[in-house]
């Protein structure tokens, strides 16, 4: 009995010789799902691609707007970066595809999914959750854990012998992935973590010697922890994201050089280029530092780094992730206002902040007469505050200890 097998395909070389090796492997009729998600090609001739590899149906999937508002924002809002600099694109990405292609093997009377990922990396962690979590009765397909092939070679070899049409560059360094948040450089010569990346590995960004001379002002809005406009336009989550992209590249941002830890257990080094997630990043944590409480702040200082690795590892359908949510749900509430940055040759600066909800006092906060803070208060508050470290010194307890103990010991006698 042959299996329907639906394959998450890109049209490059690992997806297009997996369709002609299901087929021969596993007796299978072979569906392809592309998803749109903001690469630069789009789904430009991937169906004629697909069919002439073998398939016997496409499916090209337009997941711009889903991907940007369901995956993007609620990582951003949460404040997640993986290893201190990974903004997570390839990570938040692979969860909407996913379930796409589980809706897709539903709706065709599938039996089984595949994908394209290697045995190393982590997004075939990152697509199987998916799987287990929304279709547990599929059966899952990874070539690279079962085939022959071990190389670039192997499979341009694999796919000459077949006949499939290939637009490959065969000269081709770098393996990268692109979507609307940002595009990834991996492998050949980056593989060595010294080596310092030539100006052609970048894609989107002007390397920031190359910049403008003169800096550029941005102005970005938030409603409750979202973006929704740019210098006072209103956009929706894919234009907003293009139109910074496009700013923000032009200056040189969002560049990073990040040796990460793979989930699998070993590190490995991508080069990253985010531009308009590195300006939303930095706005937004501004506009916290405005309307968010000190504590409420460190409480989100301590999901960002959980909600990251969730993201990183593809846990994105679990009870954890929605807990997440909820609590930042509750946290950014009052988290709408404006920021405005000052692009310069990579590099960006706040210029300002404001929100209707913000907690800052300048009356309180001024250095001249106010009619509020009452300076003597001051004392009494140090008193108690500093009364673990007095208490700590009377027996011993402290760096920098010194003999005047015993006054506090009779105060504290008294206060008995």
């Amino acid at each position: 009995m042959s299996t329907k097998v639906v394959l998450a395909y890109s049209g490059g070389l690992d997806t297009s010789v997996i369709v002609p090796w299901l087929q021969e492997t596993h007796d299978a009729e072979v569906v392809c799902m592309a998803a749109h998600v903001g690469q630069s090609e789009g789904l430009t001739g991937l169906e004629q691609k697909a069919l002439a590899s073998g398939a016997c149906a496409f499916f090209g999937e337009d997941l711009r707007e889903e991907f940007v508002r369901e995956y993007v924002w609620p990582t951003l809002r949460a404040g997640a970066v993986y290893g201190r600099k990974y903004l997570l694109g390839t990570a938040m990405a692979r969860p909407v595809i996913a379930r796409r292609q589980v809706e897709v093997a539903r709706a065709t009377g599938a039996d089984a999914v595949a994908h394209g990922c290697t045995g190393k990396g982590n997004d075939q962690v990152r697509f199987e959750l998916t799987y287990h979590a929304l279709a547990p009765e599929l059966q899952v397909i990874a070539p690279w854990r079962e085939w022959s092939i071990r190389s670039r070679e192997d499979a341009l070899d694999y796919a000459r012998a077949r006949g499939i049409p290939l637009e490959i560059d065969e000269a081709k360094l770098y393996s990268r992935d692109e979507n609307l948040w940002h595009i990834s450089h991996e492998g050949g010569p980056l593989e060595d973590p010294g080596y310092v990346p030539e100006e052609a590995t970048f894609m989107w960004t002007r390397s920031p010697e190359s910049a403008p001379e003169t800096a550029e002002v941005v102005e970005l809005a938030f409603e409750e922890g979202f973006p929704v406009s740019v210098d006072g336009d209103a956009l929706g989550p894919v234009e907003l994201l293009e139109v910074l992209n496009e700013i923000g590249a032009r200056h040189g941002v969002g560049r990073s050089d990040v040796v990460e830890d793979r989930l699998v257990g070993m590190k490995s080094r991508g080069v990253y280029e985010t531009p308009g997630g590195s300006l939303l990043h930095t706005a937004l944590q501004e506009l916290e530092q405005l309307t968010l409480h000190r504590r409420s702040l460190s409480l989100k200082d301590e999901l960002a780094p959980r909600y990251a690795d969730l993201v990183y590892e593809g846990r994105w359908w679990t009870p954890e992730r929605e807990a997440l949510d909820a609590l930042v749900e509750v946290l950014m509430r009052r988290v709408s206002g404006s920021v405005r940055l000052s692009l310069y040759k990579g590099a960006v600066r706040v210029l300002g902040r404001w929100s209707p909800h913000s907690l800052y006092s300048e009356e309180l906060a001024t250095f001249g007469e106010d009619g509020i803070f009452e300076q003597k208060d001051a004392q009494g508050f140090i008193k108690l505050f500093g009364l673990p470290l007095r208490g700590g010194s009377q027996v011993g307890v402290g760096a920098g200890r010194s003999d005047g103990g015993e006054p506090l010991l009779r105060e504290l006698s008294a206060v008995r």
